[in-house]
């Protein structure tokens, strides 16, 4: 009788520890969810030509394959996804100004 008391504990246990686990999940995936809507998806077209020339400087040899843009306060940020020849990409943020953002 012991041993299905202790057998119920543990399951009990681990049935919570999953629960909470899920939940912390999805909150975090909501969070980031948030942070990437502000951005909204733009023409390659659209970007300023301060910006594509700070991304030729910075970044030789690659091109914008996508870009978004937010504004917070009058000021415009750019999410660029830029590409190498040989394809392999990588996402690079640039201010209305062309200065890189870290």
């Amino acid at each position: 009788m012991k041993k299905v008391l202790v057998v119920m504990a543990m399951v009990m246990g681990v049935g919570c520890m999953s629960a909470i686990a899920a939940e912390t999940s999805v909150d975090s995936v909501a969070c980031c969810q948030a942070s990437q809507d502000e951005y909204k998806k733009i023409e390659v077209t659209e970007v300023p030509d301060v910006v594509k020339s700070a991304v030729e400087k910075a970044y030789a040899g690659q091109t914008i394959k996508e870009a978004s843009v937010a504004e917070k306060d009058g000021a415009k940020t750019y999410k660029l996804v830029i590409a190498t020849a040989e394809g392999t990409e990588s996402t690079v943020t640039f201010n209305d100004k062309g200065e890189e953002v870290k």
